[in-house]
């Protein structure tokens, strides 16, 4: 089942699609949006974490405002002119949602993002470590200029990044993966080499769709999630 939702974020609402798996409870998932904003191809990979047995929440950071596919330029206007701290306000007021969800088994909750939503998942899980405890970012991550306090880091943290990568460079993600090894945290970034960026993504937005490494990765990181979160 699926559904519009909107949700309480610090005085004022944010809304998102929650998507529940058929056995009407599951393991909690953030989902975390493309420069696109929460378009067609995120809801169906909000859609196959329910149907992995998630219930699975895409909070809508750009607050209804979309860019298709053929508008690069208008996606990265969106991304540049999102507010940073209510882009953190709605995704922790996400956390929040989910972890009081009737639809929701266990208190630790997971975060999944892509490409934008990649260095976004970072930041909610060292801003939430209280809550997320699993997170699986694909081809984005935070530059040194974005880095959050990392001392609030507790997620278990299972990255697919792409060896071919002008947005976010494979030698940077191994720079942080190193980084983060070092302060004593439980990361792994893998590096597909020969993948472009948004490899993921189930509409081929920029021409470099990888279905068998889609399935590959995406079969790694549900199992992933099932055996942190249940």
């Amino acid at each position: 089942m699926t559904t519009n939702v909107e949700f309480a974020s610090n005085g004022g609402t944010a809304g998102g699609y929650l998507a529940l798996p058929a056995a009407g409870r599951g393991p909690g998932v953030v989902v975390l949006q493309e420069w696109w904003g929460l378009d067609p191809a995120l809801k169906i990979m909000t859609d196959r974490l329910a149907e992995a047995g998630f219930v699975a929440l895409a909070p809508d950071l750009y607050h209804g405002e979309l860019a298709t596919h053929q508008e690069m330029d208008r996606a990265a206007e969106l991304m540049n002119s999102l507010p940073p701290e209510r882009a953190a306000r709605d995704m922790s007021a996400a956390v929040d949602f989910l972890a009081g969800h009737d639809a929701v088994a266990g208190p630790g909750l997971g975060v999944v993002g892509f490409c934008m939503g990649g260095l976004l998942a970072f930041l909610i899980a060292a801003h939430r470590g209280d809550r997320i405890t699993a997170a699986v970012p694909f081809y984005g991550f935070p530059p040194p200029a974005m880095e959050p306090d990392w001392s609030g880091l507790r997620a278990v943290v299972r990255g697919h990044m792409a060896g071919t990568d002008d947005f976010f460079a494979p030698d940077a993600a191994r720079a942080l993966e190193a980084k983060l090894r070092g302060l004593g945290k439980d990361v792994e970034l893998t590096v597909h080499a020969g993948a472009g960026h948004a490899f993921m993504n189930p509409h081929n937005s920029i021409g470099n769709l990888d279905e068998a490494l889609a399935a590959k990765c995406w079969a790694e990181a549900t199992a992933f999630l099932h055996d942190q979160l249940d």
